[in-house]
């Protein structure tokens, strides 16, 4: 594998809220591009894992830019709802990723699952899978995972998806209520990135 370091990437992503947690985390001196710069679209996610949604975006917008293309595919596997929402997160926010709707359906299928689902401690875990594509078809991919539980309710506005009702371990607060500099240190994205973070 190339050691060239990666100076200009391409995100393979049109989710705000992962664009902007994937430049906090890369070199300020990478030149970044996403989709909108090209008005591309995300492909269809036809895998049935993250890494395979992951590498299908990396390859995708790498062909289509020929650029080094940096994708991620993550999201949130609740243990006692046989690990959904799972590569399908997004998919329960609707047509336009609407996750306050998203949440609401992981409070709603706890419920119907025990209506006293609240007393039993529900373990939970993000899981983020980064693909480096590069256009001569070599590629890596790197996972990373944070363990944790579901709140009883949401708490937090900062982070977005799931992060108001995800609390890690050991820790008292959600996501969504942690600084993005104290999140960054130990969530699911910053230990991916850190197997790939010698190419940066």
């Amino acid at each position: 594998m190339k050691k060239k370091k990666i100076l200009n990437l391409f995100i393979g992503s049109n989710n705000p809220g992962k664009i902007k947690e994937i430049r906090d985390l890369l070199p300020k001196t990478t030149q970044i591009l996403t989709p909108k710069n090209f008005n591309l679209k995300s492909p269809k996610e036809t895998g049935s894992t993250f890494e395979e949604n992951s590498f299908l975006k990396a390859k995708f917008f790498s062909k289509k830019t020929k650029m080094i293309c940096l994708a991620d595919d993550s999201g949130l596997e609740v243990d006692s709802l046989k690990k959904l929402p799972g590569i399908y997160s997004a998919r329960w926010g609707g047509k336009k990723n609407n996750f306050n709707l998203a949440i609401k359906k992981v409070y709603k299928k706890l419920k119907k699952n025990n209506k006293n689902w609240y007393k039993i401690k529900q373990t939970a875990r993000f899981v983020c899978v980064l693909t480096i594509y590069w256009p001569n078809n070599k590629f890596v991919i790197v996972n990373g995972i944070v363990e944790g539980t579901i709140s009883k309710f949401k708490k937090g506005n900062n982070g977005f998806g799931y992060d108001p009702i995800f609390i890690p371990l050991k820790k008292k607060l959600t996501f969504g209520q942690m600084k993005p500099k104290e999140k960054y240190k130990i969530d699911h994205r910053i230990k991916a990135f850190k197997k790939i973070k010698k190419f940066f």
